[in-house]
């Protein structure tokens, strides 16, 4: 199915569902040794058959509770034993969010909320980019907070904004991805713009134990695509593929977009990823399918292997420099780790290609035994890879020497084998076949094309790798959220989920609990989706409830206990499973291993990202993006597409005048305390 299919199915009810669906093409030439193959390999067709693990393998992922009769779906599960204290809700789908019982989640900021003194109230019917830049940012994801005092009651929120719906967001505008963006005129791409990137915004708790926005914050502030002004360093700096007619120098680049997950550092700084990047770039000439026409590209393989031009928003229209037929190098300077300092408000943001250019999902770090950074990352795309950076130096209590260690040091790719051993291979230029030979000139050509590089090097393709979160044990948990393309001829002696719609979750321990190792093992912690069904040979601790179960795993954190969260993502698919996206508790030790509980679940139509445990484990911080657009068709009740004034829900305001608004929440205990203990 090609791009016009896609957006002409009638299945189809929004861009966003459309881009969707038209990366669910794998870019990656060659996806014959996927993950799905690897774990087949490793455990085998008869441990897989019936959606239920044989003796040995149930043993091995869950431990000796996995061997007794499992438990009926309506069974209470063991909360006793659970160390995730907290009655679940019931799943489902509807209007607004629910949480435990015994719990609050505040809406604590909405898409067009002011975050400075001077910013005008938001006006939904009157919008500008002006107004914008002063307000929340729109479809809110990664959220970190930095305390700024020892008791943690105030601190800094930094949240991603990752994209736009402009069918909810702006009144009387039609699908513009049918029209060519016809009615996106430069006034509203600029505000398109605005609503992009992130927002730094001090909060205060007060005496009730509820959290709000310190409006007149000195370091409240907007970092948009549209007009902040960015560093780029590392050895793809000032390299020739990355200079423009505007940068000559190859060293600064206007704004970041589509920030996804993202980071925070032992310093204190943010690291915000640029996930799907292609899809802003833009291109006048078209093939007689009406795809991009790419023969004139000097770069035409590699913008191929990244998507680009993806011609899903409006930009290249207004301004140049999302033009690939007038300025064919500013794909290459998206597609980073941008860092940024929350403290200062007049330091320049910096894009540090030392860790790789790709769609990254996330950017989370830990410290290695001998003191060097490690940062994971998934290049959340079917077939991809999961990476990691290790810094040549390491973290130290001097914030100068510390700005340093995302310049330099190595990227890695990860192979899977079928032994459970995992294999980091090095992204350098000169090793292996990484030479001039092979089209990689130098350090910047590997970094610039991180994807041809793995490529090249043979690392494991995967099913969508999200989030990956480190402990500080050496182990990590990778969040593969599904990876429907992949066919049953493509798996080998044993795929037992050849067309994966519910994704997995893997668990890395690096050798010797170091995360800087450059080998370690792997083992299965979930595999997701209704257990009932054995066709979708869901693997799950026999003691989970048919309200815990989950598919499309994608955003995860650790608490304070060591306790795994996961958010989930099923998109425009949630049908497949009839609930509602949320946070679940996974354990990961012991005889409950493979247990989930739901937490939380999201108004219809939205996914949950987030989420972010403040320092004391009495507040945690969760982003509803997107609420009232994924799959509404499928909503028994209303049955079309959602529209600005027409939408499936109007969270969080149920305003009849406003339309649903992305939102961070702030959940508290009644009475105060930590989180789920």
């Amino acid at each position: 199915m090609d791009r016009k299919q896609i957006i002409d199915d009638p299945e189809t009810g929004n861009k966003a569902e459309a881009f969707e669906a038209f990366d669910d093409i794998p870019a990656n030439p060659d996806p014959t040794r996927t993950i799905g193959d690897v774990i087949a390999a490793r455990y085998g067709r008869r441990d897989m058959l019936g959606g239920m693990l044989g003796v040995s393998a149930s043993a091995a992922l869950f431990g000796a509770s996995a061997l007794a009769a499992p438990r009926k779906a309506a069974a209470a599960g063991s909360p006793a034993q659970s160390r995730y204290a907290f009655e679940e809700p019931a799943w489902g789908n509807d209007e607004t969010h629910h949480v435990a019982a015994g719990y609050d989640a505040d809406v604590l900021l909405r898409w067009g909320d002011p975050i400075t003194a001077e910013a005008p109230e938001f006006d939904v019917m009157n919008q500008t980019a002006e107004a914008q830049l002063q307000q929340f940012g729109y479809n809110n994801d990664y959220v970190g907070f930095l305390p700024l005092n020892a008791e943690g009651s105030r601190g800094l929120l930094c949240v991603n904004h990752e994209y736009t719906n402009e069918e909810l967001m702006f009144p009387g505008l039609d699908r513009q991805d049918k029209a060519e963006f016809a009615g996106m005129t430069k006034a509203l791409v600029d505000i398109e713009m605005a609503a992009h990137g992130g927002s730094v915004v001090e909060i205060a708790r007060g005496a009730d134990g509820k959290w709000t926005v310190v409006r007149d914050g000195r370091l409240n502030r907007r970092i948009t695509p549209l007009n902040t002004a960015m560093a780029i360093d590392g050895p793809a700096a000032g390299h020739p593929r990355m200079q423009t007619s505007a940068d000559p120098s190859g060293a600064e680049v206007i704004g970041t977009l589509n920030n996804c997950a993202g980071g925070m550092t032992p310093w204190g700084t943010w690291l915000m990823a640029e996930e799907n990047f292609h899809g802003y770039f833009w291109t006048d000439k078209l093939d007689a399918e009406g795809e991009p026409d790419l023969t004139d590209q000097p770069e035409a393989a590699q913008m191929k292997r990244y998507g680009v031009p993806g011609r899903w928003y409006a930009w290249g229209k207004h301004y140049d420099r999302f033009n690939i037929g007038k300025e064919p190098n500013e794909a290459n300077r998206f597609g980073w780790v941008v860092e940024v300092d929350p403290r200062d408000p007049d330091a320049k943001p910096v894009k540090h290609t030392a860790l790789g250019r790709f769609c990254h999902e996330g950017a989370e770090t830990t410290v290695a035994k001998d003191g060097q950074l490690v940062v994971y990352m998934g290049d959340d795309a079917r077939f991809d890879y999961q990476y990691k950076y290790v810094s040549r130096g390491v973290v130290s209590d001097d914030r100068a020497a510390n700005a340093r260690l995302l310049s330099d040091g190595t990227l890695y790719a990860a192979r899977f084998g079928d032994d459970g051993t995992l294999h980091w291979l090095p992204l350098v230029h000169g090793k292996g076949p990484l030479t001039a030979e092979n089209g990689f000139a130098s350090q910047a050509d590997v970094l610039i094309g991180a994807r041809l590089a793995a490529d090249a090097l043979g690392a494991t393709p995967m099913d969508r790798p999200e989030d990956a979160q480190p402990r500080g044990d050496g182990t990590a948990y990778i969040m593969l959220t599904n990876n429907s393309r992949r066919k049953a001829d493509q798996t080998d002696a044993a795929n037992p989920r050849a067309g994966s719609r519910f994704g997995h979750i893997i668990e890395i321990k690096e050798d010797g609990g170091d995360h800087a190792a450059a080998k370690g093992t792997w083992s299965i912690l979930v595999k997701c989706g209704d257990p009932r069904i054995a066709e979708v040979g869901a693997e799950w601790n026999p003691e989970t409830t048919e309200n815990g179960w989950f598919a499309s795993p994608d955003n995860c954190a650790f608490d304070a206990d060591g306790r795994l969260w996961v958010a989930t993502d099923q998109g425009s698919k949630w049908d497949r499973t009839g609930k509602s996206d949320g946070l679940y508790g996974v354990e990961t030790e012991g005889d409950l291993r493979g247990h989930s509980k739901l937490f939380f679940r999201c108004p219809m139509g939205s996914e949950l990202c987030g989420p972010y445990f403040a320092p004391d484990g009495g507040t945690l911080f969760l982003a509803v993006q997107h609420p009232g657009t994924d799959g509404t068709r499928a909503l028994k009740g209303f049955g079309r597409a959602s529209a600005f004034a027409d939408p499936a829900t109007r969270w969080p305001d149920f305003d009849p005048n406003m339309p649903p608004r992305p939102s961070v929440v702030a959940v508290t205990r009644h009475g105060g305390g930590r989180i789920a203990v």
